[in-house]
């Protein structure tokens, strides 16, 4: 195929070489392992520009929630309750600390946790030790309700920020209003550092302790001493130093990132069989990836379509209650993640594209939605 392949969300280094200047300094100091420097800063620069007190750099998203649960005191046979419509990363970490998870739907308005069922599952489930909602796509969850909820039942918050880094609720940044706020930096996320993840909190004791259990849980002594099970979860400094170039065109990419939505929006508005992202005012999210919904039509069909001209997409989130393997485990609600798994696509949302990359992906969407009218 002649044509350029469109992704749905690739690596963007800064055009002004942030990146490599502070990977170079690794290189000068000789401190490429674990540890130094550009880890340091980046902790320091990701808490100030989210707002929180502390942070841990670790070697993805998914070890951060999983030490965020550790740091929780999530134990063997402890209830976790879990946003269904999510990636399997979010859940996975429960599964890793021998806990159980129970899955609570979305609404339409946030496409992520509802509150009145996060309520009804732990009216059911009042011994939960944690709540893990997720900010789906860069949209941000009713987080007002979601904490107050969690605070009348005495139950941990951890937000699942993997996506929405850059996404405001109420003019605060999303990842800062729980316990422990956990941020993704894969290569497909709106900032990478090839992979990483990143743990905040303003509970220093708890952040320290994640780092200690981070780093092979080593004793301080002369030898090799162990009094804990370890993990070799943190970041390296040749990765922090792309997080820390990558940081400082954060911004840019935001507005990238909601150019390409409201794009896609002004150009397909007028079919009346595909419906958008819901936007609230108290919510400015990144729009990591932007997603369509169609109606009537089978959402395979476009993806086919659009699969033919080289162009990448992919359904939303299969809900978690809906996968094999956590098949029996317990589950709030389900009709509206269902709903939206089914009618959902996630368009082509990178940086890099450009107005003629824009016009080729509503080109076809145009003209195959047109005919299902």
């Amino acid at each position: 195929m002649d044509k350029e392949r469109l992704g749905l969300s690739s690596p963007h280094m800064s055009e002004e070489g942030f990146e490599q200047e502070y990977v170079q300094e690794a290189f000068d100091t000789n401190w490429i392992a674990p540890l130094g420097k550009n880890v340091n800063e980046f902790e320091h620069e990701l808490v100030n520009y989210v707002g929180s007190q502390n942070g841990a750099a670790l070697i993805s998203g998914t070890a951060a929630i999983h030490m965020a649960l550790k740091a929780a005191d999530v134990k063997e046979g402890d209830i976790v309750i879990c946003q269904s419509l999510t990636f399997s990363a979010t859940a996975n970490p429960i599964i890793y600390q021998g806990a159980k998870p129970v899955f609570v739907d979305s609404d339409k308005e946030t496409w992520n946790m509802n509150p009145n069922l996060l309520r009804t599952a732990l009216e059911k489930y009042p011994e939960a030790k944690a709540v893990i909602v997720v900010h789906l796509y860069g949209l941000s969850a009713k987080l007002d309700e979601i904490t107050a909820i969690c605070n009348e039942y005495n139950v941990t918050l951890i937000e699942d920020a993997a996506e929405s880094l850059g996404t405001t609720y109420k003019d605060r940044a999303t990842g800062t209003f729980g316990d422990y706020g956990v941020y993704s930096f894969n290569g497909n996320k709106i900032i990478t550092t090839s992979g990483g993840g990143m743990l905040v909190s303003n509970d220093d004791e708890r952040i320290q302790k994640v780092r200690f259990w981070s780093t092979q849980s080593k004793d301080k002594a002369k030898h090799y001493q162990h009094s804990e099970i370890g993990y070799n979860y943190r970041m390296s400094n040749i990765t922090a130093g792309i997080g820390r170039g990558q940081l400082k065109v954060l911004n840019n990419r935001v507005e990238k990132k909601r150019y390409i939505h409201d794009f896609y929006k002004n150009e397909l508005q007028q079919l009346t069989n595909i419906d958008f992202m819901p936007e609230n005012q108290w919510n400015r999210p990144n729009f990591w990836l932007s997603v369509i919904l169609l109606k009537g039509t089978d959402r395979n069909v476009l993806i086919d379509a659009l699969e033919k001209e080289n162009i990448e997409t992919r359904p939303v989130w299969k809900p978690m209650h809906l996968q094999p393997v956590f098949a029996n485990y317990d589950h709030i609600g389900g009709e509206i993640s269902e709903q939206l798994f089914k009618e959902g696509i996630c368009l082509p949302s990178d940086t890099k594209m450009t107005d003629d990359d824009l016009y080729r992906v509503t080109t076809v969407i145009k003209r195959e939605m047109s005919n299902e009218e």
